[in-house]
C-alpha cells in the first residue's frame, strides 16, 4: 500500500510541478505559489475540522513550521528555475533532494533488504536521467532559445534541499496529524511569502482565465504531500521517498506532449532504470 501511495503522489506532484512550472513562465513565481497554495486553505481547513484535527497532539507543530518554510524556499527557487532553465536539467536536480530523507530512515533504524539497497540505487539513477538531459525543444522556439546557467542549477540544488526537507518534517509531523502537518505548512508558506510579496511590490494580479489552473496546481500539490504522508505509515521512509521522487518523469512526459520537447537517449534510459528501481524496490519487501 506505501509504494502504491508513493507512486500516486510522483504522478501528482509531477503534474503539478509542470503545471507550476509552465505558469511561473508567464506570472512570477512567487504569485504562482501563494495562489495556488491558497486554494489548498479551504479544503484543508474542512478536512481539518471534519477529522476533529485541532484536537489532535500538537506534536507535529515544530515539524510543520520546518516543512512550511523548506517547501516555500524550494517551490519558489524550482518553479523559478524551470521558468529560466532547461526542465530536462532542472528537474533531476531537484530530485536529488530524496537523498535527504534516504539518509534520516536509515539513520532513524530502517533497513532495506539487499535487492531493496539495490533498487534503491536504480531508482535515484533512473530519477537523475528521468527528465532528460538530452531533451530537445520541438515547437516551443522560446524554450529553445534557452541556455542552462548557473542560476538555474543553482535554484534547482536550492529546491532539491527544500523538498528534501519536505519529506522529512512530513514523515515526522505525520506521526501527530497528517491533516495539520498540511494545514500548518501551508498558513506558514502563505504568511511569509504574502509578508516578501509586500516588500518587494510583487504583483499578486492575475487574470480570470489563470485562476481555475492555480488551483488545480494547489490540489494537486496537497493531494500529493498527504499520499506522501500516508504512505511513510505503510512502509520505510526512504523506500516511499525514492519512489515519491520520480515525479520528474511525469513532468517529462508532459512537457514532450504539451510543449513538443522530444524524449532523448538519456531520458528512455533513465525512465528504463526508474521502472526497474521500482519493481526490485516492490519485490525486495
Amino acid at each position: 500500500m506505501g509504494l502504491v501511495l508513493a507512486l500516486l503522489s510522483s504522478a501528482l506532484w509531477g503534474t503539478a510541478d509542470f503545471l507550476g512550472g509552465t505558469a511561473s513562465r508567464r506570472l512570477p513565481p512567487v504569485t504562482v505559489v501563494i495562489w495556488s497554495e491558497g486554494a489548498e486553505l479551504v479544503p484543508l481547513l474542512v478536512i481539518a475540522v471534519a477529522v476533529g484535527g485541532f484536537a489532535a497532539p500538537t506534536g507535529y507543530l515544530p515539524w510543520a513550521v520546518l516543512g512550511g518554510l523548506a517547501g516555500m524556499l524550494g517551490i519558489v527557487a524550482f518553479y523559478r528555475a524551470l521558468a529560466t532553465g532547461t526542465m530536462g536539467v532542472v528537474a533531476p536536480i531537484a530530485a536529488l533532494g530524496v537523498a535527504l530523507p534516504v539518509f534520516a530512515g536509515v539513520a532513524a533504524g530502517d533497513r532495506p533488504s539487499v535487492l531493496q539497497d539495490l533498487g534503491l540505487a536504480v531508482a535515484i539513477f533512473g530519477v537523475v536521467l528521468a527528465s532528460g538531459p538530452e531533451l530537445r525543444v520541438g515547437s516551443d522556439a522560446a524554450a529553445g532559445s534557452r541556455r542552462t546557467s548557473l542560476q538555474p542549477l543553482l535554484l534547482a540544488g536550492v529546491a532539491a534541499v527544500g523538498f528534501g526537507l519536505v519529506f522529512v518534517a512530513l514523515d515526522h509531523g505525520a506521526r501527530s496529524s497528517t491533516v495539520m502537518t498540511l494545514l500548518v505548512m501551508r498558513l506558514i508558506s502563505l504568511v511569509v511569502l504574502l509578508a516578501a510579496a509586500f516588500l518587494t511590490r510583487i504583483s499578486l494580479r492575475v487574470v480570470t482565465r489563470d485562476l481555475p489552473l492555480l488551483a488545480v496546481i494547489g490540489v494537486l500539490d496537497v493531494g500529493a504531500n498527504a499520499l506522501f504522508a500516508i504512505a511513510t505509515h505503510h512502509g520505510l521512509l526512504a523506500l516511499v521517498s525514492v519512489l515519491s521522487s520520480l515525479y520528474p518523469a511525469m513532468t517529462a512526459v508532459l512537457a514532450a506532449v504539451q510543449h513538443g520537447e522530444r524524449l532523448g537517449k538519456v531520458q528512455l534510459i533513465g525512465v528504463t532504470g526508474a521502472i526497474a528501481g521500482v519493481v526490485l524496490i516492490a519485490s525486495g519487501g
